[in-house]
């Protein structure tokens, strides 16, 4: 994995909003006295979606702070996890899968398209709009090729209907997630083809 390093330029300032902050301190009294750093995980998860999908040194900081941890262990979790984006992300940021079932199924089609929607990998598009970068497994290997996009998960896809896809967010409207094949989740295409018939127990 490559070395993982904050962006260059940082806002000055983070603070949770009252909202966040009390969700946070919720969070925290779910861990025993003395372990109350256990909750680091889910409240940078929380920075990052006040900070508009990506976590600024501030952040990390201020979490560190509502813990009462040193910021270098704080950093080491944000700059471990790669669910943690590091620097600016577009308003819908692309995480497309390439491991072997999604490679195998066509994702170098689906980068295609990527690149020439959006740009390479963590360029977010002058408008803001979208950034991509290429990920490990998203856990549905059945339905390869797959993206998240957000926390959406758009699954059986051709270079043809990602780009649909990526059209439709463009245009402000919201593609169905899921398979974009008829198939309900990652059931076999086509319907059932064993355990058809009731059978007497």
């Amino acid at each position: 994995m490559a070395v993982r390093r904050l962006a260059e330029k940082q806002p000055e300032r983070f603070a949770f909003t009252a909202e966040n902050a009390a969700w946070a301190k919720q969070q925290i009294a779910k861990y025993p006295e003395g372990r109350e750093a256990s909750a680091i995980i889910p409240l940078l998860w929380r920075a990052q979606e006040q900070s508009g999908g990506w976590l600024p040194k501030k952040a990390i900081e201020h979490v560190a702070d509502f813990l009462a941890m040193p910021y270098i262990r704080a950093l080491e979790v944000a700059t471990f996890y790669t669910m943690f984006n590091l620097e600016p992300v577009g308003k819908f940021h692309v995480q497309l899968c390439g491991t072997t079932p999604c490679e195998l199924c066509g994702a170098n089609e689906l980068k295609k398209v990527c690149r020439q929607k959006i740009g390479e990998p963590h360029h977010v598009t002058a408008d803001g709009k979208f950034s991509w970068i290429e990920v490990e497994c998203l856990g549905a290997c059945v339905n390869a090729p797959m993206v998240q996009i957000n926390a959406d998960f758009y699954e059986d896809l051709t270079a043809e209907s990602f780009a649909r896809i990526l059209d439709e967010l463009a245009a402000g409207r919201t593609p169905k997630p899921g398979p974009q094949v008829d198939r309900q989740f990652s059931a076999p295409i086509g319907g059932l083809t064993t355990l058809k018939e009731a059978t007497k127990v």
